[in-house]
């Protein structure tokens, strides 16, 4: 699979792209995809007098890509896209490098550009993994998209697959935001602190618990134990509040453990079988 500009190049792409990047978790197949992204000034206002950013995004992207550029193409192409986050993925790497060309042309037009860090052209998917396991052979790429690092991975059957892991940015942002609250409501009441901050942990659990993210959740999930243990002491005074009495504490009033909001989708039953 190849990746331009929110881009990706491979065979047979479209369902392994939309399956895990639109929610499933499993993919057989690999793809070349294009990663794009405008540049964050011209994001969020329409060009031209147009009324919102989802209908540039609508016809200056979607409109366009379906009816203009993919009869165009020698192999398949699919568009995944969210918001202003986007991923192109091309069957053939000629494909993929003939979008992006024509893409940057495109946004031009209307006064946008493409977003030098976050747009890139890269292989990745089933024939990408197989290259990287030869003597020699370097780790396949890898990319972000909506908050997740996606992965080439094999499963435990051997069988190729993609795994997702929460974002170093995104974990490391989620853990200063608790840690900024925690600083900053230390006096509350620990059954009040207990409540808000599991909700804080449900919500991160809805979105990140993905069945390939649990050792980023859990991760989460331990270091924000202890960012609340930390600030929790800095509140007594003369009496501080070491590992075993919080333990205490956390009996009394448990924080959320790490659970997958998302998991494997069960394996159908063969027809013959019943």
């Amino acid at each position: 699979m190849l990746t331009l500009a929110n881009g990706i190049w491979g065979a047979r792409c479209g369902k392994s792209a939309r399956r895990v990047l639109l929610g499933e978790t499993r993919s057989s197949d690999h793809a070349y995809s294009v990663r794009g992204a405008r540049e964050s000034g011209a994001l969020r206002q329409a060009p031209h007098g147009l009324p919102s950013s989802r209908l540039v995004s609508t016809i200056l992207l979607d409109e366009w890509f379906e009816t203009v550029v993919k009869p165009r193409l020698k192999g398949e192409a699919y568009e995944v896209r969210f918001a202003d986050d986007f991923i192109l993925c091309f069957q053939y790497r000629e494909d993929a490098e003939k979008v992006l060309d024509v893409l940057k042309k495109r946004f031009a037009k209307y006064g946008l550009t493409l977003h030098p860090d976050k747009t890139r052209l890269m292989e990745f998917g089933r024939k990408a993994l197989a290259q990287s396991e030869k003597p020699g052979g370097s780790k396949p790429a890898t990319f972000d998209f909506l908050g997740f690092t996606h992965i080439c991975k094999r499963s435990r059957k051997g069988n190729f697959t993609i795994h997702v892991r929460t974002m170093r940015k995104r974990l490391r942002r989620s853990l200063k935001a608790m840690t900024a609250w925690c600083r900053e409501h230390r006096h509350d009441p620990v059954d009040e602190q207990q409540t808000a901050l599991n909700r804080k942990l449900r919500g991160h659990y809805q979105y990140y618990g993905r069945s390939t993210n649990f050792r980023s959740v859990l991760e989460f999930y331990e270091r924000a134990k202890r960012i609340w243990q930390k600030w929790l002491n800095r509140r007594s005074r003369g009496n501080p509040l070491n590992w075993s009495a919080y333990e205490q504490l956390l009996r009394r009033h448990p924080l959320l453990r790490p659970r997958l909001s998302r998991p494997w989708p069960p394996t159908p039953v063969p027809v013959s079988s019943l």
